[in-house]
This record gives C-alpha cells, structure tokens and sequence, in this order.
C-alpha cells in the first residue's frame, strides 16, 4: 500500500491520489504530488490586470481612472507608481503616489512595467 503525504492545508492523513494531483478529503484542498507544499501554499500570488504575478518592489502603471476615496482628486490612467508592497485584503497593493500619498490599490486596476 502506498503512503502519501498529509494535507499541508489541514495536516489529515486521509489524502488519496486523483491523476498526478493529491486530494484531501476533509478540506477539499487539492495539490501536485511531489511539488514544493509548503513555499506555494504560504505565499499568496498577486496578478495585475494582464494576468502577470506582482512581486514587492515591482513598478506599476494605473490603467483606469480611479476616484480618490476621501477626496475630489482623480488617480489619472497612466499613472506610474513604483516600488509597490504587497498586502492581505481587498486592496492588495501598498504604495506610495508622488502628489498623492500613501495609497492602497487593488491589483486589477494595475499593469506591470
């Protein structure tokens, strides 16, 4: 009988084999068999409107006309912001916009340079 790794979502000892992915059958987590659990789960992946993966530090462009909550100010299309950090919510970008000020972002109105 084959033994296959506990759930890196939930630790079960239940998970079984379905192709060349492990399911577990207590959180429905599914996963690649022999892939690096633990590195992909941890990290949450951040994507701009074209689909790229965002990373801290990384320089983006707005791509749409964003109203300034709090303010009458209009974020322009084209603005460039520089030096983007990552964060957990809805608003996933943290950066700071010259004439602006600290900002928080959404990743789907953003391109990366």
């Amino acid at each position: 009988m084959t033994t296959f790794p506990n759930c890196p979502k939930c630790n079960s000892a239940y998970t079984y084999e379905d192709g060349n992915h492990l399911v577990c059958p207590e959180c429905a987590h599914e996963w690649m068999a022999g892939s690096e659990m633990a590195s992909s789960e941890d990290e949450k992946v951040v994507k701009d409107a074209h689909g790229n993966i965002l990373q801290d530090g990384d320089s983006v462009t707005v791509i749409k006309d964003l109203k300034v909550k709090g303010s009458s100010s209009v974020l322009k299309i084209g603005t460039r912001v520089k030096n983007i950090r990552l964060v957990d919510g809805d608003h996933n970008i943290d950066c700071k916009i010259d004439g602006f000020g600290a900002m928080q972002l959404k990743s789907e109105f953003v391109k990366k340079i």
